[in-house]
Formats: structure tokens, sequence, C-alpha cells
């Protein structure tokens, strides 16, 4: 159990300032998922002395559940996560589908617009890139988030999460270098629950954070 993500975030940049102890600040940026994920990159990107940015990712919604995510999407066409096994249970058509990818993508466009600020998108060929979240479900949005760095020749890809559960680590860990993680709980029902205090991030704390000086 976390304090809050701030505590998570600190607890978890321990961890990666041991792996990373041979890299300078230069050499490694950090990715965060907002709204949460952004919380928990800022103290990863302060131990670790690097920079700090965001890559935005959507759930794929069904139409009949909207809380049932059939895969997740960036800014990139090769970012497309897609649980294939769902897409099939519930007949979900190419239509539905091409449509909920483009509205996704416009939602991409304007969050992430509206967090920058008209701050400049930070390179990441060569680099260490850490995709940072509060932690991790199904793995959906981090899956589209690796998928997407990985279109721009990084160095490496790690993510950096909290807490997640067994199956979506096993996820995770066939789409980057590595996953790190504090705890791995047997019974997973949602991120929150491994929080003391969970509230919601506003838009405007996110903008905040990454106007942040490292």
């Amino acid at each position: 159990m976390f304090v809050s993500r701030t505590q998570a975030g600190q607890q978890l940049a321990q961890k990666l300032k041991l792996v990373l102890q041979d890299f300078t600040g230069s050499e490694v940026i950090v990715l965060s998922i907002p709204r949460g994920g952004v919380v928990v990159g800022r103290e990863l990107a302060t131990a670790l002395a690097c920079q700090h940015d965001i890559i935005v990712t959507r759930k794929l919604q069904s139409s009949g559940d909207r809380e049932l995510a059939l895969g997740a999407v960036g800014s990139l066409k090769g970012s497309l996560y897609l649980n294939e096994k769902l897409l099939s249970d519930l007949h979900i058509n190419h239509s539905y589908l091409e449509k909920e990818i483009a509205r996704q993508q416009q939602e991409i466009d304007r969050r992430t617009s509206l967090y920058r600020q008209n701050q400049a998108t930070l390179s990441l060929a060569g680099k260490t890139v850490i995709i940072a979240d509060d932690g991790a479900a199904t793995g959906a949005t981090i899956i589209a988030a690796a998928r997407e760095v990985w279109e721009q020749n990084p160095h490496q890809v790690l993510i950096a999460v909290p807490v997640l559960p067994l199956d979506t680590l096993q996820l995770l860990e066939k789409e980057v270098d590595a996953v790190y993680y504090l705890e791995v709980p047997q019974q997973f029902f949602a991120v929150g629950q491994f929080y003391q205090e969970f509230p919601q991030v506003s838009d405007e704390e996110v903008a905040e954070i990454l106007c942040e000086k490292i």
C-alpha cells in the first residue's frame, strides 16, 4: 500500500537510480502517461536528473460498455494495440473500430496540445526512455505508449509503474527491454486500491508539472 502517487514515485525512483547509475541525465527521458502517471514521472525525472515529458494514449472503448478496453492507441499509426480475443468475442466490426481509433486520436491531439502548452516535443532517438504511470491494470495504454516510442528509434525502452498484476507484467515484458515495479499483488481489482490517497489529477496539474524545471 502506498501513501500517495508522490511517495510511490519516490520509492520507484530509488530502484531505477540503481539500475541507471551508469547513465547521465542527458541520456534518459521519462515519458509519463497522463494524468496520474505524471505525478509518478515527476519523481522519477527529479531523482534521475533527466528530462520529463508526456505521452498521451487512449483506450479504445466498446460501444456497449465504455469501461471495457478493446485496446489502445497513441498519436502514431504504429502505436495501435488491440485485444484480439475481446474483439472476436464481442464481434466488433472493422468500421466501428476505425471510427473509434479516429475519435480517440482526435482526443489525444487535443490533450497533448492542452498539456504541452507550446512546449517542443523531445527527441527520443538514441535515448533510454522510461514510460511511467501510477499503475497498470490491463496494460493497454502502456503498450500503445511503448509501441509509439519504438517508432522513434530510442536506445532502449523501460516501463516503470509502482503496481500491476502478474498477467499484465508478463504482457508488458514482451513489449520493452525491462519493466520496473514495486508490487505485484495476487489480488488486483484497480490501481487505486493500492493507494491511501488517490485523488483525480486535473488537466491543470498536468500542465503545471510539465512546466517545472528538473
